[in-house]
């Protein structure tokens, strides 16, 4: 027991260390030899072996963006009323511009509060945003947001 709490007491100190030499950077830098780095001197670098992300890093990411989207969107009406699948397309497309961005699709919005959804896709499709993406995101989304449900 006493080597569990040692080992502890030295992660802590490890951390604090770190910390202090390497500093916390929310944003992706190049570090002192020019390599791609974030959070706490975390090389990202693809020229540097054994770097990047693993997986289970990945998926962690991924769903703290997934509940951040959802809880942003889910103060407003528009997406309440939407069903799983359909709020699941709109976290996306917040997850893809971001939510300052998607909140200014006022007649998709519009009409997403009305459940009128072949307006809403419309609008999404004659945007901006549906020549700067895939021809198949853009199919998929439509096509959630039209059926509320996955193909």
């Amino acid at each position: 027991m006493m080597t569990n709490q040692k080992e502890l007491m030295m992660s802590k100190e490890l951390i604090n260390k770190l910390v202090a030499h390497e500093g916390v950077k929310r944003f992706a830098y190049k570090d002192t030899l020019g390599f791609l780095t974030i959070g706490c001197g975390r090389v990202i670098d693809s020229r540097v072996a054994g770097t990047g992300l693993s997986i289970d890093e990945i998926f962690y990411l991924l769903n703290n963006d997934i509940t951040k989207f959802r809880k942003e969107l889910s103060k407003h009406t528009w997406f309440n009323k939407q069903n799983a699948v359909r709020q699941e397309a709109l976290i996306e497309l917040a997850f893809n511009m971001g939510t300052p961005n998607l909140l200014k699709f006022k007649n998709m919005i519009a009409s997403l509060m009305m459940l009128d959804y072949e307006t809403a896709v419309i609008a999404l499709v004659d945007s901006k945003w549906s020549t700067q993406v895939g021809k198949s995101r853009v199919a998929d989304i439509r096509h959630r947001l039209l059926h509320g449900a996955y193909r």
